[in-house]
């Protein structure tokens, strides 16, 4: 396979990753502003189910990460065997979209319309997995050009037809063929190589483990359709998916660890692995202050129906950064995983695995959360407002997500021998708060709440700008982990 440059793939993940996530608020600006709550709150169910149905993919690309990062030549197989696991993934998305149709407001002529993406997303996650283990660093090339097409396309179907939903399908549609098209240039070395039967019985013998991981996906996308079905309408999944678009940005943090996987994969070990921890916190504590001190602005920009969701964001910031670092635990822990190196292994080698116990954290963790979910909704869903509800529900995935990532933190530790820089992280945090708080007392005294966006967004950029070049210029003259990162960086351009 070709070389994994750590730094390298982990540098332009990091940055493909912030100018998708600018573009992917830019998308939902103009959605969000062109739909009313109920038309933005169907798109949220519609992405929930593709969510739900996206469980079985991996059945697939989970295997060939690991096949291609080891050497072997899966990748005509695996996208020949997308086209027909799309297949009963479509069966699956129409099942759960009659459902919605039946109990909510939601229109079941978009929700059956939309399927047609189905084959889409499962052939891009497939060219995804290939080239995560071949070229890890063109996984952000394809997830970049996804992002760009989005806003033409959203411009000219949302914005100039007004076509709605449909517009954002159409517009969806034709991002993942664009990505589609940038996956299969980067990995068409792998992907000419023969068709082998050998990698269909594999992945059929041991369907049931990447499978296993997808339960616990499964049981938390319904936590959207639980909430639809207590409430009545999808007009609270509208406020929902506002309120968790913002703290997605400091997810961000963790692709700098984006070829942590692949490389332990092959080598079984990976040097500097600590150091990779602690760039995560060095990214993740300066984008949680950015969303928590643009929360205010960034919902106004979206549109201001939302400001109240304020609350939910600050919780959600914290739930998403948690969920980050024991996403990369999580990762470092299948990496080093070999079980299925050896082809004789049977089923009880692989359920007292990593691969196996990871997963079934997972659907403890949900499960936990699912219930309390529902219960507070039964309690709960006659006498508070959609507002209070969505506030219960974001402390409640709070909550059940601390003990989970603390766990996995321990694992790590235990497996690779590694501890946190407790004094960096104190420095990165404090550091975070000065300057953004300086930034929010500024933006309280000049900031200007203009309803014309195009005004109001390059100011509010202009106070963003200020806080994350405040935040870089000062660690790098007090911290010399920044000023390595940025010769690194100096070294990567050059080559």
């Amino acid at each position: 396979m070709a070389e994994i440059r750590i730094t390298f793939t982990g540098l332009i993940a990091v940055a493909t990753g912030m100018i998708t996530a600018i573009i992917g608020i830019i998308f939902t600006l103009i959605i969000t502003r062109m739909l009313d709550p109920v038309e933005f709150g169907t798109w949220g169910v519609i992405s929930v189910i593709f969510l739900s149905v996206l469980q079985i993919e991996p059945i697939i690309s989970y295997w060939t990460t690991r096949e291609i990062s080891r050497g072997l030549d899966s990748a005509k197989t695996a996208i020949l065997a997308s086209t027909i696991l799309s297949s009963i993934g479509i069966v699956i998305f129409l099942l759960i979209a009659y459902v919605m149709g039946n109990k909510t407001d939601t229109d079941f002529q978009i929700l059956f319309f939309a399927s047609f993406l189905i084959p889409l997303i499962f052939l891009n996650k497939v060219l995804l997995g290939i080239n995560l283990g071949w070229k890890p660093h063109a996984v952000s090339y394809g997830l970049l050009v996804f992002s760009i097409v989005q806003i033409p396309m959203a411009l000219i179907f949302v914005y100039y037809f007004n076509l709605g939903v449909y517009g954002i399908l159409f517009s969806v549609g034709i991002a993942y063929v664009s990505s589609i098209i940038v996956y299969v240039i980067t990995a068409w070395e792998k992907i000419k190589k023969d068709f082998q039967i050998k990698f269909l019985k594999k992945w059929f013998k041991f369907s049931w483990l990447p499978f296993y991981p997808g339960v616990a996906g499964m049981i938390y996308s319904y936590d959207v359709i639980i909430f639809s079905l207590f409430v009545g309408t999808v007009e609270g999944i509208a406020f929902w998916t506002v309120a968790i678009l913002l703290p997605s940005i400091v997810s961000h943090s963790g692709l700098i660890s984006t070829a942590v996987y692949p490389k332990l994969l092959k080598y079984g070990k990976m040097d500097h692995l600590q150091r990779n921890i602690t760039q995560i916190f060095y990214f993740g504590f300066p984008l949680s202050a950015i969303v928590i001190v643009f929360a205010q602005p960034g919902l106004f920009a979206l549109n201001p129906i939302y400001q109240i969701v304020f609350p939910v964001v600050i919780i959600m910031t914290i739930q998403t950064f948690l969920n980050t670092l024991s996403t990369v635990f999580q990762a470092i822990l299948r990496g080093v995983e070999t079980v299925d190196m050896d082809e004789n292994n049977g089923f009880k080698k692989y359920i007292k695995s990593k691969l196996f116990f990871l997963p079934t954290l997972l659907i403890i963790q949900y499960s936990i959360y699912i219930s309390s979910l529902t219960v507070m909704l039964w309690f709960a869903s006659s006498t508070s407002s959609q507002i209070e509800l969505l506030v219960y529900w974001s402390l409640i995935l709070l909550i059940t997500q601390i003990p989970f990532t603390t766990y996995h933190f321990l694992m790590v530790r235990k497996k690779m021998q590694i501890s946190l820089e407790y004094y960096k992280l104190l420095k990165y945090f404090v550091l975070s708060i000065i300057i953004f708080s300086f930034t929010y007392y500024l933006m309280e005294q000049f900031l200007e709440f203009n309803e014309n966006i195009f005004v109001f967004i390059p100011n509010v950029l202009f106070f963003v700008l200020i806080g994350i070049s405040g935040y870089i210029c000062i660690s790098y003259l007090i911290d010399d982990r920044t000023k390595q990162l940025v010769l690194e960086i100096i070294h990567e351009i050059r080559k």
